[in-house]
């Protein structure tokens, strides 16, 4: 689900843990070891006996199948459309074995925890609003409870078996900086810039809260002039990027772009002037926003300064280097031990892929 689902926004990342690659290996050897005693049909797979139902694989598919496709604009091959379904049904199989281990650590999600995410992920809707979303995505509100406790499980039993266990210490911290000093020179003003972007192509994809899109330029210029006026009366900047800028890839951060040199802002001297006459907080007039490749205007953007960074080197004793510091070694550490948890839980399961079987039986001829 493109916009509900962001509320369950845990269970995209933690899924993307799943899906780094399995040696093809695996799958030949599942189906070959498989057990050829009856199941029902329906059973694309079992974990410690669990069934993995084909309804579930098939609509995790679908809506796998929508994100491809609106990327790609093309039908999948039938062997394109197996292997999809494969990857899928690996991505469930994995995360229901997390998912019983959370329930024998006694970390499900409690429906007061599942409702209190559910309201959040309401909010920036009215009732109607929400129930047109999950209409046009084909989830039904069963459907989100779901994923909302499967991530919230999955997050419980991270943070107690892995995230509780890592410690980032001040030597290791100091450590990082000297072996690493020159990445914190830096030989130009860095500028920290969030944005609103406004875009005036009807096809592009807005990846906002609101499903927001303009579709032409008299569209956009109402739609930015009214964020302006928002903006102007007090609104927050990050709250308004999520829920109706058009730049999918940083919207949903508040519209946060990061770090821009001085160099790169040079590039466009209209945004370098305007930017560079403000204090941090403060934000641009409404600019026009050109294609960054005919170099045509293709919308309008707003753009905040959220800090400004003089050249030079950094020293350690600045908290904000040991603070980025001390959160790349962690995340760092954490990837690490859950590949190697998720890892060892695989290991200790016992699963049946009886779609794997079926599809090596089909093709192996």
């Amino acid at each position: 689900m493109k916009n509900v689902s962001t509320a369950a926004e845990g269970l995209i990342s933690t899924r993307r843990l799943f899906r780094a690659s399995h040696p093809a290996v695996l799958i030949v050897a599942a189906a070959l070891a498989g057990c050829n005693h009856a199941h029902n049909a329906d059973v694309m797979a079992t974990v410690n006996s669990k069934p993995i139902m084909k309804a579930e694989m098939d609509k995790a598919y679908q809506a796998q199948l929508g994100d491809a496709q609106q990327q790609q604009q093309q039908t999948p091959t039938r062997e394109q459309a197996d292997s999809l379904r494969l990857n899928v049904l690996r991505q469930l199989i994995d995360e229901e074995i997390v998912e019983q281990r959370a329930t024998k650590m006694n970390l499900t999600a409690t429906n007061e925890e599942v409702d209190a995410k559910l309201a959040e992920m309401k909010a920036p809707y009215t009732e109607d609003q929400f129930n047109e979303k999950l209409k046009a995505s084909n989830h039904t509100l069963d459907d989100v409870k779901h994923d909302i406790r499967r991530t919230l499980t999955i997050n419980k039993l991270l943070s107690k078996e892995i995230d509780s266990k890592i410690t980032v210490t001040d030597a290791d911290v100091a450590n990082y900086f000297n072996a690493h000093k020159a990445e914190f020179n830096l030989i130009e003003t860095q500028y920290h810039l969030a944005q609103i972007q406004v875009t005036s192509v009807p096809s592009a994809q807005p990846g906002n809260l609101q499903n927001s899109k303009a579709t032409n330029d008299a569209e956009a210029k109402k739609k930015i002039q009214a964020l302006k006026n928002r903006l102007d009366s007090g609104e927050d900047f990050g709250a308004l990027a999520m829920n109706f800028s058009e730049r999918p890839e940083t919207s949903s951060s508040g519209g946060d772009i990061g770090f821009v040199s001085e160099s790169q802002m040079k590039a466009d001297p209209a945004i370098y002037t305007m930017v560079t006459k403000l204090k941090a907080g403060q934000i641009t007039d409404i600019l026009p926003l050109l294609d960054g490749q005919t170099k045509k205007p293709a919308g309008y953007a707003i753009y905040k300064l959220i800090s400004r960074e003089p050249a030079g080197q950094r020293e350690l004793s600045d908290p904000r280097v040991q603070q980025a510091i001390r959160q790349q070694l962690l995340n760092g550490r954490s990837q690490l031990l859950k590949s190697a948890f998720f890892e060892m839980l695989r290991d200790q399961a016992k699963v049946e892929n009886f779609y794997a079987e079926q599809i090596f039986k089909n093709e192996a001829h």
